[in-house]
């Protein structure tokens, strides 16, 4: 595999068909969130939504998937960033989420339950944005930064990695219709090799 890959949209599979998908440019795709949809396991709401929208191909361990976007942050719980499946009850999503008027920076961690770590990163609320997701033999690793800035570590989260999985770009709105995510960039490169 080449140190660095681009991937083409077309290689994406999704989980659920967004309201709608255009590609403006070779590099871009402009994706359309349904109301309500968004992912979550039980924990603390006491629901299971499975309706995000992903753009998924098999990422092994040893890999990484950087994804980039843009988006009009304005609608509670916007969000956008890579999603990392491995079956329905055990998945990643890491990016960012507009919510009680802040854009905060995070990951849902998914065993069976979901949990959700966030800090606000109102800053970066016109940036383009890059999600970096790196898998390990038994975790996976977030990272993110805005524009050409710092990387900033996000999570390390145990991750299996005896299971297949796949990584792409994702969106989801689950108070609105209209939000448009601009996905700019989505490649393939080797994991990182260490957290520091």
């Amino acid at each position: 595999m080449p140190q660095t890959e681009n991937m083409p949209w077309s290689r994406g599979t999704w989980t659920h068909s967004p309201a709608a998908v255009s590609a403006l440019e070779a590099d871009h795709l402009d994706a359309t969130a349904v109301e309500g949809s968004d992912a979550w396991r039980h924990t603390a709401y006491g629901f299971v939504h499975d309706t995000e929208h992903a753009l998924l191909a098999p990422l092994a361990v040893g890999d990484a998937v950087e994804v980039s976007f843009r988006a009009p942050w304005s609608g509670q719980f916007d969000q956008a960033g890579v999603f990392v499946h491995a079956d329905d009850e055990h998945w990643i999503k890491a990016g960012v989420e507009y919510a009680d008027g802040h854009l905060g920076l995070g990951a849902v961690v998914t065993d069976v339950r979901s949990d959700w770590s966030v800090g606000h990163v109102d800053d970066w609320r016109d940036a383009e944005i890059t999600v970096r997701v790196s898998r390990w033999a038994d975790a996976v690793v977030v990272r993110a930064r805005a524009g050409d800035g710092p990387w900033r570590l996000v999570r390390v989260a145990p991750f299996d990695g005896a299971r297949a999985a796949s990584a792409g770009p994702f969106l989801a709105a689950p108070t609105r219709a209209g939000l448009t995510v601009t996905f700019t960039r989505w490649t393939r490169t080797p994991a990182d090799d260490s957290l520091h």
